[in-house]
């Protein structure tokens, strides 16, 4: 910064000299010119930290959470921000019926309420989109001491959820890195397709288990409508949608949102298929909707913009898994393939494909990993080194310890925040300059997660640069 100032106070003295200019006005200019090089300079940007317009981005997609019961019609009314997902109630000669329950019971019985503002009819069937338990832990709220409510899922339901993993402690941990479930209030924006911060009043103590199941579609007459329930793989393996032909409305479940969806999630999960999903949303697409509602974010309104919106997400999601294959199938490396595939130009600036919650990136590798595993086709990864090992030679490589630590030091302060990263990486693998190094560590954690539109990445990067802190601490 000094050199930069000290070229443009040679440049503006040249001026003062050519023009003759008085002490008062040279004094004047100086300060000018000393006031702007300060304020355009990298360094002073950074320390009043300016806000990158990613950040700004998805500040913006909160808009979509604000509490809210919508009316889309005389018969469907949908909760929106009253917890992490959305609950919704269609009115029927002989009831309601309710699609997803929200997941904290407590924020599940406060929609009830309101709910029932609008009808008092008795509640004749709850409806599980899939079993996630932001759309099942609040069922109770609903139904109250009534047993003779239908409760409806997909056969197979909630099968491969995390409770049910041999690794469920790891799941989630990482659950509670992707959702920025342990960061400071003053940290939290949202999480991408849902309030930075729900309910936890009885999270999950509302769930009934569902008393009715079907395999791949099946149509009932519940509260005196008829509805068509669909099988419709895709974020889950159990997913659904439900059409109500009367109404013209289709509710989506979580394979629709207003975000690139979120074809692996970084928590850990088991494999989404993505043709499926796409090939869901496709079969969706065909039907003469008029409303539309989603597992999260805000309902549409208007045959031609749920069409626009539901024909750009299937084009995305099965663009996404045929340009995977067709670089596999060409020999490309995992990291080939990642680095090969991008949304058509059509479709970037769409507003409901941006990357708020779900990654290109994250699905191309879920896609690779899912058809050959592990390895990628390269001899050079059959049998890699250690960690330890590689650390050792890349460091030797890099002229040892020092010249390494002066390397990462220089990579954040120009910026190569994710080359950094793994500097540092390699770094832990040794002794050196631990605690610095685990500080720098976190100060690039930060540094990324200051420039993320994409949320869960952005709490990601936070909530493990806080576990380092706290761990450095001690």
């Amino acid at each position: 910064m000094k050199k930069i100032k000290n070229q443009i106070l040679d440049i503006h003295l040249g001026k003062i000299k050519q023009y003759n200019l008085n002490i008062r006005n040279t004094m004047l200019i100086l300060g000018i010119v000393f006031f702007q090089a300060c304020i355009n300079s990298p360094e002073k940007k950074s320390s009043q930290g300016q806000e990158h317009p990613n950040i700004t981005k998805l500040k913006a997609q909160s808009a979509e959470f604000k509490p809210d019961i919508i009316k889309l019609n005389e018969n469907v009314y949908v909760a929106v921000g009253y917890d992490g997902s959305n609950a919704s109630m269609v009115i029927g000669e002989e009831g309601v019926v309710i699609v997803d329950a929200l997941r904290a019971l407590g924020a599940a019985e406060k929609v009830a309420d309101e709910f029932r503002k609008i009808t008092n009819k008795p509640v004749k069937a709850i409806i599980y989109t899939h079993g996630h338990l932001d759309h099942t832990g609040g069922t109770s709220a609903f139904t109250g001491n009534d047993t003779d409510v239908n409760i409806i899922a997909r056969a197979g339901f909630k099968d491969e959820l995390e409770e049910n993993s041999p690794v469920e402690p790891i799941l989630k941990q990482r659950n509670i890195r992707q959702f920025g479930r342990d960061l400071p209030a003053s940290e939290v924006i949202n999480r991408g397709v849902a309030p930075g911060i729900t309910p936890t009043d009885r999270a999950g103590k509302g769930y009934i288990a569902p008393n009715l199941t079907f395999q791949d579609s099946i149509i009932l007459n519940l509260a005196g409508l008829d509805v068509e329930l669909h099988a419709a793989d895709g974020e889950t393996n159990d997913e659904l949608f439900v059409w109500i032909p009367s109404l013209k409305t289709l509710f989506t479940g979580d394979n629709y949102y207003k975000s690139f969806p979120n074809l692996y999630a970084i928590r850990g999960s088991q494999y989404r298929d993505v043709k499926s999903w796409g090939e869901s949303i496709q079969k969706m697409s065909a039907l003469p909707i008029e409303y539309l509602v989603p597992g999260h974010t805000q309902p549409l309104t208007g045959k031609s913009v749920i069409y626009k919106n539901l024909k750009n997400y299937s084009t995305a999601i099965l663009s996404v898994y045929q340009q995977t294959i067709d670089a596999m199938n060409m020999g490309y490396t995992l990291q080939q393939t990642v680095d090969s595939v991008k949304l058509p130009d059509s479709l970037i600036d769409q507003p409901n494909l941006q990357e708020f919650y779900g990654s290109v990136p994250w699905g191309v590798r879920s896609v690779f990993l899912h058809y050959v595993g592990w390895f990628d086709g390269n001899p050079t990864n059959l049998y890699p080194l250690s960690s330890v090992q590689e650390a050792n030679k890349i460091i030797e490589l890099a002229g040892g310890d020092k010249k390494m630590f002066k390397e990462l030091n220089k990579a954040l302060k120009e910026g190569h925040y994710q080359w950094g990263l793994q500097l540092a990486d390699y770094l832990l693998q040794t002794d050196y300059e631990k605690t610095k190094v685990i500080e720098i560590k976190i100060n690039l954690l930060r540094a990324l997660a200051a420039q993320q539109v994409n949320a869960p990445a952005r709490n990601y990067y936070l909530s493990y640069s806080y576990e380092l802190e706290n761990k450095n601490k001690k």
